[in-house]
């Protein structure tokens, strides 16, 4: 009889994790901010217009992104979408070579589907998902009502250079045989073991638990609002549109849209003040 009872025990309990698995979900809000720090040639940009792009170019990385989950698939989208910065003439032209305006994943098969809008042309980057070789923590700290873990890895990129152009002409020196300079980036994650998913904004994930910060260089993506199990269920939607390319053919295609882009800037001589930032990522 206790053999019947504990294999009914054993039972019951593996049914309801299965439904309690297939039932969870979610509905995660995150906040971006990027720390900006260019400098320009005073002679061409004075004071009061160097703070005016800076101020343009805060809030155009201010932005708002949900994150819709379950155990194995997410997606991740911006929620509001901000109109190009502009005053005084000048179009501060923003070009994110790291982002993705819909991100599918799917944790389990280990791989994403993402939709990029780039240069008039629609992308659908298909490919595995990143494996990130995180260092896990005893430090913790309070998200909202989650106590959240610290984590840590480091990751290789080209420095970053901001390529100005004002009026026409050119102020950055470019070498095209030269190897960029490489610097190390320290990522910093904050994950709630209490949400148990291994998934989180953007491309970070595989920790055990719900990523709810992420600092990423200049990056930083908080959490600020989450829903667990709500009664509708969360749109999971795998984004179908676009061109089909894997990562590294799009990463040629964006590299190739670039440099088309600084011959155009650096052949425009005319009256109109151009500004270019790219950031990678």
């Amino acid at each position: 009889m206790n053999t019947i009872i504990k294999f009914l025990a054993i039972t019951l309990m593996f049914v309801t994790t299965s439904v309690m698995a297939q039932d969870f979900q979610g509905v995660a809000t995150y906040k971006s901010q990027r720390q900006m720090d260019i400098k320009l040639d005073s002679t061409q940009v004075n004071s009061e217009m160097h703070q005016q792009m800076m101020a343009m170019m805060k809030k155009q990385f201010e932005k708002t992104y949900l994150l819709n989950f379950n155990k194995e698939e997410s997606l991740y989208k911006e929620d509001e979408q901000l109109e190009s910065p502009q005053a005084g003439g000048m179009m501060v032209v923003m070009v994110d070579t790291g982002g993705s305006d819909i991100l599918y994943k799917n944790t389990k098969e280990g791989q994403f589907t993402s939709q990029n809008e780039v240069f008039g042309k629609i992308f659908l980057v298909e490919d595995e998902i990143e494996k990130r070789d995180w260092v896990l923590t005893n430090e913790t700290k309070n998200i909202g009502e989650y106590t959240c873990y610290k984590a840590t890895m480091t990751r290789e990129q080209p420095v970053v250079v901001s390529r100005i152009s004002v009026n026409g002409d050119n102020d950055v020196d470019e070498d095209d045989e030269e190897e960029p300079e490489m610097e190390t980036i320290t990522v910093t994650a904050w994950y709630a073991p209490e949400i148990p998913i291994n998934n989180g904004p953007a491309r970070y994930q595989g920790l055990p638990g719900l990523i709810l910060e992420i600092n990423d260089g200049s990056l930083s993506l908080l959490c600020s609002k989450i829903v667990l199990n709500t009664k509708d269920k969360v749109d999971i939607s795998k984004p179908t549109k676009g061109k089909k390319v894997n990562q590294e053919k799009f990463d040629e295609i964006m590299e190739k849209k670039m440099e088309e882009m600084r011959q155009r800037y650096d052949s425009d001589r005319g009256d109109g003040r151009n500004v270019e930032i790219r950031i990678g990522g």
